[in-house]
């Protein structure tokens, strides 16, 4: 069994034995026929992988590792809001008539704020201290720019990671305000350590630990019995996930520079629905 698969199987438990219906509270979120859609939630949910043991995907169901390695670097690499750089369609109902998503994800990573050392972007700084400063308890990013959220098309969800190196480990914690736990969460797990892996090899570490604090973790009511037939499955031992040695450039790597290996797992769920 994949350590994902045990977190994410006592996760869902958790959420459903012991979390707090919305039913009949004023939700924003809508299913497409109008509906209101309910969650049950937990909040302040946090989970640890140790990246230097083993890859943090589940077995229960597929996670297009690649794809999600796609969206990351879409975000934090080409530093893009416009979906016609993005390589798979799940943002398409956010974006506009020229497939931009506002001044969203990319574009905050985009933006060159003063330093003392000169302008630099969020990831240029990032990079920056884990190579001149590594100790720094300062190393950290925000996408939740309040002055700009009415120019988002979608609030961003993982909003923030906070880097720490120990040692020759390079650790970070990846802050979510909210999260839909069966369409999102291994998704977001796998781009988050694929990406602490590349800034890891970048800047000289090996990569530790990605703790993942979600405020609100929830199950959509109509997701439910999906879940309940997701975490009953049988698993398997986690993929070997490797990155190519060879590339030390973060804006290098690519998703090809990724191996997965014997990566075993449960039927994928087709058309779950998404609540907007």
């Amino acid at each position: 069994m994949s350590y994902a698969d045990t977190l994410f199987i006592d996760m869902c438990k958790d959420i459903i034995e012991k979390g707090y219906s919305t039913e009949g509270e004023k939700v924003r979120p809508k299913w497409p026929d109008g509906e209101s859609a309910y969650t049950i939630k937990r909040f302040g949910v946090i989970n640890r992988y140790d990246l230097s043991k083993e890859f943090p995907a589940i077995t229960l169901r597929k996670t297009y590792i690649k794809s999600a390695i796609d969206e990351i670097l879409w975000i934090w690499q080409k530093k893009s809001n416009n979906i016609h750089d993005l390589k798979s369609h799940i943002w398409d109902e956010w974006a506009n008539e020229d497939g931009s998503i506002g001044k969203a994800y990319g574009y905050q990573m985009s933006k060159k704020h003063i330093y003392r050392e000169g302008p630099m972007d969020q990831v240029d700084r990032v990079l920056f201290d884990l190579k001149e400063n590594p100790y720094s308890r300062r190393i950290m990013t925000n996408m939740y720019v309040h002055e700009d959220l009415h120019e988002m098309n979608l609030y961003p969800c993982a909003y923030s990671m906070t880097f720490n190196v120990t040692g020759n480990k390079l650790n970070a914690i990846l802050n979510q305000r909210s999260q839909d736990v069966l369409a999102a969460n291994n998704w977001n797990v796998v781009q988050y350590a694929a990406l602490l892996m590349m800034i890891a090899q970048a800047t000289g570490f090996e990569a530790g630990e990605l703790v993942h604090v979600i405020a609100d973790a929830h199950i959509y009511d109509r997701h439910i019995p999906i879940i309940k037939e997701l975490i009953s499955r049988p698993t398997f031992p986690a993929p070997k996930v490797t990155l190519n040695p060879e590339v030390k450039d973060f804006y290098a790597f690519t998703v090809d520079d990724f191996t997965i290996e014997d990566y075993q797992t449960g039927p994928q769920i087709k058309n779950i629905p998404i609540a907007i």
